[in-house]
């Protein structure tokens, strides 16, 4: 996959796209990120990405010209998603995730100030994501959150593919509970059906814990989760029981 990044502040992404995961994404050849500054497609001596919106009101508003030629200028195909991130966007969960790394191109504009001109968002955009609902500086952080999160379902960037398949939000449920040594920790104690090498008990505990957590803590994820016939009993126990 190749990412391109639009942003009028560049240098922050110098650490988060250079470390762990994402680093070793792009040595294997799995992923290409390029960073492209705004302003070096401004028209002016003083850089200018930004003006005063028409009708007046507070802040300003970043330009349509920079971001329509910097986009131009990543040799856009059919194959290209155009994501804006913005606060009025769609939320990103892990099912837009999902369909965005299947994606061989993807352009991000990092939205700024009082936001982008509209003509961006009509003409040039194909997406808008959200990562909640907060307000932020600027889009750049939400983009490194975005590249994080689809990277890791691309094939061959987590080594231990069954791990991306086991984490929260994956099949739709929060992850279950996790354990390392020791067995015994300041009086508390690992569950004893972990020491016991029976795995398909093990996996039938960690799916009633994964149910158990989503209930409590995230129980409108279940409305879109797959759920078994056996899984359904789970929950109705917790209704019951709790």
């Amino acid at each position: 996959m190749r990412i391109d990044i639009l942003t009028l502040f560049p240098e922050m992404f110098s650490g988060p796209i250079s470390e762990s995961l994402l680093k070793r994404a792009q040595e294997k050849g799995l992923l290409s990120i390029n960073i492209i500054n705004l302003r070096d497609f401004t028209s002016d001596k003083h850089k200018t990405a930004d003006d005063t919106p028409y009708g007046g009101g507070p802040g300003m508003v970043m330009k349509a010209e920079p971001i329509f030629k910097a986009v131009k200028s990543c040799k856009i195909s059919s194959a290209s998603r155009v994501i804006l991130m913005c606060p009025t966007g769609e939320k990103l969960n892990q099912t837009k995730a999902k369909e965005l790394s299947a994606s061989e191109h993807l352009i991000i504009v990092c939205g700024h100030y009082e936001g982008v001109d509209e003509r961006v968002r009509q003409n040039l955009v194909t997406d808008e994501i959200s990562i909640g609902d907060y307000v932020l500086t600027g889009g750049e952080l939400p983009a490194m959150v975005l590249i994080d999160c689809l990277s890791r379902l691309i094939p061959g960037v987590v080594k231990e593919e069954e791990s991306v398949i086991q984490d929260s939000f994956y099949e739709g449920l929060l992850d279950y509970p996790s354990y390392t040594k020791p067995e015994e920790f300041e009086g508390a104690r690992i569950p004893e059906i972990l020491k016991t090498g029976h795995h398909e008990e093990i996996e039938r505990w960690r799916r009633r814990e994964a149910l158990k957590r989503t209930f409590f803590r995230r129980p409108d994820l279940l409305t879109e989760a797959n759920l078994s016939t056996e899984d359904r009993k789970m929950i109705q126990d917790f209704i019951i029981n709790g």
